[in-house]
């Protein structure tokens, strides 16, 4: 899934400046979850995670792929359902999902204010996605309150639904705006995807809430931090995701129905609230180093991010040339190819 500021094509950059700085440690607290690919990746590097995002649809990620640590078997499930199994059905989750992809379509939420009808002409799914989009999230949540599936199941399946939704949408990368004409893979018959789960013997812990309030509970060994870096808050950018993921019928307005993310604002999309933020973090107690991603055209001042964080130990900085989003190119911006993603280490001193 694309998400702005995803690390995922930076991450074994980043792993190999903790290592070549010789961090070490086993509790990896993930500040900014996002699509979890930075918790999944140092969980597959047998690092504890603790991971938090005030976006659900986040959550649902992280419950799907941090927390959960083993293959779904369905076993309450499957005696319910009339599958056949082929050569290409591998196992409970592939029968699972072959279910769920033969439902007949229904007009609900998705179909009837994100996909062209005689109410409303957003064009975000064709009606036909729209449609079986709203079958296969109502069947999830039936099969869950009728306790035929367990919680990890519920998250891998809603996980399954929120990452192969974008790949039927009428988008350009986020969920802010549709195209106006139907890009080709928007027109394809919408199927739920198998996404990788990770197993592991240890336990992870996942939150929805602010990161914050979390400072305390836990005795981290690396904070890492990946916030915004400008004034765009996430949230509006991927309220349909929000919204399939809840599926609470939400109100919603504007050219996009867009659903309220009042209380899904990060403070770091504001310079003088970020630095007070960023200093608060660091000023807790609870960890021994702290990592930030960020780059040179992010509304933290680089000099005001070091003097903050050699208050607390030593800093390093380092830098990477790096292809920017088209999304990203405007102002004088524009004209350049490429920004340079930062990474601030601090090596705090607990002395």
């Amino acid at each position: 899934m694309r998400f702005i500021g995803n690390k995922e094509r930076l991450i074994d950059w980043i792993n190999s400046e903790i290592l070549n700085n010789n961090i070490t440690g086993e509790l990896f607290f993930d500040f900014f979850s996002g699509t979890a690919n930075v918790g999944k990746y140092f969980k597959q590097r047998d690092y504890q995670i603790v991971s938090s995002d005030l976006l659900y649809f986040s959550y649902v990620l992280q419950k799907a792929y941090i927390e959960n640590n083993e293959y779904p078997t369905f076993e309450n499930l499957l005696p319910k359902l009339n599958v056949n199994s082929n050569k290409l059905i591998t196992d409970n989750f592939d029968l699972v999902l072959q279910y769920l992809n033969n439902l007949v379509g229904i007009e609900g939420f998705i179909y009837k204010n994100y996909t062209p009808n005689n109410e409303q002409k957003r064009m975000y799914f064709i009606p036909e996605n729209g449609k079986k989009i709203d079958a296969i999230r109502t069947q999830i949540e039936k099969w869950y309150n009728d306790k035929l599936i367990k919680e990890n199941e519920y998250y891998i399946l809603l996980a399954s639904l929120i990452e192969s939704v974008p790949f039927f949408a009428n988008i350009l990368g986020v969920f802010a705006a549709y195209k106006k004409d139907w890009d080709k893979r928007a027109l394809k018959p919408f199927e739920l995807k198998r996404i990788n789960l990770l197993q592991s013997k240890k336990e992870h812990f996942v939150y929805n809430q602010n990161s914050m309030e979390l400072l305390n509970k836990y005795e981290y060994d690396i904070i890492y931090l990946d916030p915004p870096y400008n004034q765009r808050q996430y949230a509006p950018n991927y309220h349909l995701l929000e919204t399939i993921a809840k599926y609470d019928n939400p109100a919603i307005k504007g050219i996009s129905g867009m659903r309220n993310y009042d209380k899904q604002k990060s403070d770091f999309c504001n310079r003088e609230k970020a630095l007070k933020e960023l200093e608060n973090i660091v000023k807790s107690k609870n960890y021994n180093y702290l990592l930030l991603s960020y780059n040179n055209e992010g509304i933290m001042p680089q000099e005001e991010i070091i003097k903050i964080l050699e208050k607390s130990g030593e800093v390093i900085l380092k830098e990477y040339d790096y292809l920017r989003f088209k999304s990203n190119n405007n102002g004088e911006a524009s004209k350049k190819k490429f920004i340079k993603e930062q990474l601030y280490i601090l090596k705090k001193n607990n002395s």
